[in-house]
């Protein structure tokens, strides 16, 4: 059982098809989560299928689809750090580590959970895994908590090797499919083909991978 796990990550949403499953495992036995989420994901192209968001609305539509994603998953303690989407990787690299510093000095989790830098396809989700480690890098090696990372680009299997984790959440699958669900606006869409392909179309999603940052110094 981990002491209190940090999970950062930029956009809502992030957090529900790559790490809901683990979360709500580690969340029903009782290992408190903070989830410091950097944007709003105010420039998603999604607006609902049918839409029923706009550009002007879709910010407090996903903060609300953010929170009920939280619950269903059993994150208590969400920060919302207030950053502008798509601009993660255009912001001074030393005030955002200092913001995701100053968390880890307050939480001091035993785990954290980002995104690899360099293998995670947008350019927000590789400034925000980069700004993690950029802030761990400022304490001694013997102090940094474990960083288990999400990745997906085509050539992480090959330069990082196979997955150090691999956790079956199939216990869980509800609340991971509670916690998609809840971000509406953006996996409606996705989740009425699903349901038209049949049940096993859903298979993946009981399965998480993660990568252990591995520190050169």
């Amino acid at each position: 059982m981990e002491r209190h796990i940090l999970v950062v990550f930029p956009h809502p949403d992030d957090e529900a098809f790559g790490v809901s499953g683990t979360l709500a495992l580690h969340a029903e036995e009782g290992t408190p989560i903070t989830y410091a989420c950097l944007t709003l994901g105010e420039m998603g192209r999604n607006m609902g299928t049918p839409p029923f968001a706009n550009r002007e609305t879709l910010p407090l539509i996903r903060k609300k689809e953010l929170e009920d994603a939280c619950q269903a998953i059993g994150i208590r303690d969400l920060r919302l750090l207030g950053f502008r989407d798509k601009t993660i990787e255009f912001e001074d690299e030393d005030m955002l580590a200092d913001h995701i510093g100053a968390i880890i000095s307050e939480t001091n989790p035993s785990l954290i959970i980002t995104f690899y830098p360099g293998y995670s396809v947008h350019p927000d989700h590789d400034a925000c895994g980069a700004a993690v480690i950029r802030a761990l890098e400022r304490l001694p090696l013997e102090k940094r908590p474990p960083v288990h990372c999400i990745a997906f680009a085509k050539n992480c299997e090959q330069e990082l090797g196979q997955p150090d984790i691999v956790r079956d959440v199939s216990a869980v699958i509800d609340k991971k499919i509670a916690a998609i669900q809840a971000h509406r606006s953006q996996t409606e869409g996705l989740m009425k083909a699903a349901a038209k392909r049949g049940q096993d179309a859903l298979e993946w999603l009981k399965t998480e991978r993660f990568w252990t940052y591995k520190w050169n110094h």
